[in-house]
């Protein structure tokens, strides 16, 4: 673990002392290397149980991935932030770079943690870079507003959370999850345990987030930079997943009945925001919108408690993080050419920029779950486990699928296809950066082919 986190440390003294000139290569590799390293904690993935284990930090089968895809997004953050801040005093790149070099270092505590309180913690401590990002980088004056709604869903989400640990831990005696899981079940039939369960759910419904209390996402992921969203939607959500993943196993018994409204609420959000995203104008707003409704299939899949349905949650979770942000990466090489979100001012870019179209392609696919892709195995495992649970789940989520795969096909004939608009004169051509930046994204996905079992989870 210390082989990870004493390095992420150290990236930020070496933001600040580099010369400049030096900043953005030094930082690239530096946080590469780290990446590369975190790989070797796939390696030694136990089949139970957990490995790396010392008194506050763990690895097991579920958080492994999560870790991996946390260093992951680091050095890619950073590659495609620097055109973005190419403008900017060299103080506030530093700045950016050890704000992102804080949000990986809380992450890596957040996923690794074996005491709950610790996560909670550090769950709350990731909103401080994040919240900074949005209101201090974001494009338009809208970024104060969205850095609000931000902060206060997730706060209100999560204040009940820490008054249901206390509670826990009063209860049990202790909140390590290596003895969680063996307390004595919670009795199920006050009013006060149903509250509490509630509480325990609330803060992760909201981060991940449920349709209902979705509001948030679509303001900060269309205001924050392109560094800002790409964590947002493939490691800050997924905080969310995992979390619920960890607490279930303690509320058990409630859930059984508790669970009805929410799984009704997710399902219900993949088939509305996917329309809405069928009416989308603005590009960010698009993707950010996807993310909910992608959302809601793994908290379907979680909820429902079954092998299965974890297994395809968190298969989802990872390969939605890397096909989103890499969507994200995209749209923003689109808006730095013609510094336009809306759908109708930027197409026929095919005919320009034929690689970048072939990366959009490729990316638009991983959307939509085609197979064989880890996306499709992901949605499938957790509708199959949703039709073994109720058969009635089958029309929605059979047309929530349909529908994605409508809005991420208009999203792709929407920016490729088509001539050029008469307003775009010149256009900058692609650089090998970006094409780097894409390829780190959908490698791995493409791999993750030949090993599913990396990204199973427990259950494998």
């Amino acid at each position: 673990m210390l082989k990870i986190l004493i390095p992420t440390l150290l990236l930020v003294p070496t933001a600040w002392l580099v010369p400049h000139k030096w900043l953005w290569p030094s930082s690239l590799f530096h946080s590469l290397l780290i990446a590369t390293v975190s790989l070797t904690w796939l390696k030694n993935m136990a089949e139970t149980g957990w490995t790396t284990l010392n008194l506050y930090l763990a690895t097991d089968g579920l958080s492994t991935p999560l870790l991996v895809l946390t260093c992951w997004l680091l050095p890619l953050m950073i590659l495609a932030s620097q055109n973005h801040l190419a403008q900017e005093p060299h103080s506030r790149q530093r700045m950016y770079i050890s704000l992102l070099t804080s949000l990986q270092f809380f992450l890596i505590l957040a996923f690794g943690a074996t005491e709950v309180l610790m996560f909670y913690v550090m769950f709350e401590a990731t909103l401080i870079p994040t919240l900074i990002l949005i209101t201090r980088w974001g494009n338009q004056t809208e970024r104060l507003n969205a850095g609000t709604y931000f902060l206060f869903y997730t706060l209100a989400g999560s204040l009940p959370l820490l008054v249901a640990l206390l509670l826990l831990q009063n209860t049990t005696g202790t909140l390590s999850l290596l003895a969680l899981q063996h307390a004595a079940p919670a009795h199920a039939d006050t009013w006060a345990s149903k509250f509490w369960w509630a509480g325990c759910m609330l803060a992760f419904l909201v981060k991940m987030p449920l349709y209902g209390v979705h509001l948030w996402l679509p303001k900060a992921h269309v205001e924050a930079p392109v560094a800002g969203s790409m964590v947002l939607a493939a490691v800050l959500l997924k905080l969310g997943g995992y979390g619920m993943m960890r607490m279930l196993t303690v509320l058990d018994p409630l859930t059984k009945e508790l669970s009805y409204p929410f799984i009704i609420l997710a399902l219900w959000g993949v088939i509305m925001t996917g329309s809405i995203c069928l009416r989308q104008t603005d590009l960010k707003s698009l993707i950010a919108y996807s993310s909910v409704s992608h959302m809601g299939l793994v908290v379907g899949g979680i909820l429902i408690q079954s092998p299965w349905g974890f297994t395809g949650a968190l298969i989802l979770m990872i390969a939605h993080g890397l096909t989103s942000s890499a969507l994200f990466c995209l749209a923003n090489t689109n808006y730095e050419r013609t510094h336009s979100r809306t759908l109708l001012l930027a197409r026929g870019f095919q005919m320009a920029l034929p690689l970048m179209a072939m990366w959009w392609f490729l990316a638009s696919l991983a959307n939509l779950a085609l197979p064989p892709l880890p996306n499709l195995m992901g949605e499938l495992m957790v509708i199959t486990s949703l039709f073994s649970w109720s058969w009635w789940t089958l029309a929605l989520t059979g047309a929530g699928t349909l529908i994605t795969a409508g809005y991420s096909l208009y999203m792709f004939l929407m920016t490729q296809r088509g001539q050029l608009p008469a307003h775009i004169l010149s256009i900058e051509p692609t650089h090998s950066r970006e094409h780097l930046l894409i390829a780190l994204h959908l490698i791995p996905l493409l791999l993750l082919i030949l090993k599913p079992e990396l990204v199973w989870g427990w259950t494998a």
